[in-house]
């Protein structure tokens, strides 16, 4: 007999969530932009110190926690580390964005990263198949 469990939600302080509308509020639409203007606005971000890897990855899960279920349009990878730097941001900090590949099987990721960890790099079976970044968009 398969006992069900019920799916428990990370505590995400109210000043995080907060934040994490806020940034998904510009990262959705901007991300039906091209990658060059999404890019270009990345990197019009103030340079402000890295956040710590444990502040990127509690930015990261609210994001994915007030990820709206009404967009229209797709909400990945993309779309929450966009969501995750613009976040670091608008709290004092930064995160870099990075957009990656790996072969075996192919496939293209993105993921917000500071300087000793990042923020949904190794999802899924990327422990054993990592993911190679291609552009880090500081």
């Amino acid at each position: 007999m398969t006992m069900m469990t019920p799916h428990v939600l990370p505590t995400i302080p109210a000043r995080d969530r907060l934040v994490a509308r806020l940034a998904l509020a510009a990262a959705l639409p901007l991300s039906k932009a091209p990658l060059h203007a999404q890019v270009r606005c990345v990197r019009a971000l103030p340079r402000r110190p890295y956040i710590s890897p444990a502040r990127v990855r509690a930015l990261h899960t609210a994001v994915r926690a007030m990820t709206p279920d009404w967009w229209p349009g797709r909400v990945a990878c993309m779309e929450i580390s966009l969501a995750t730097v613009i976040a670091a941001s608008l709290t004092g900090g930064r995160a870099q964005w990075v957009l990656g590949a790996r072969f075996m099987p192919q496939g293209a990721h993105a993921w917000a990263e500071v300087p000793g960890g990042a923020a949904g790099r190794d999802e899924g079976d990327a422990f054993d198949r990592p993911w190679t970044p291609v552009i880090t968009v500081l």
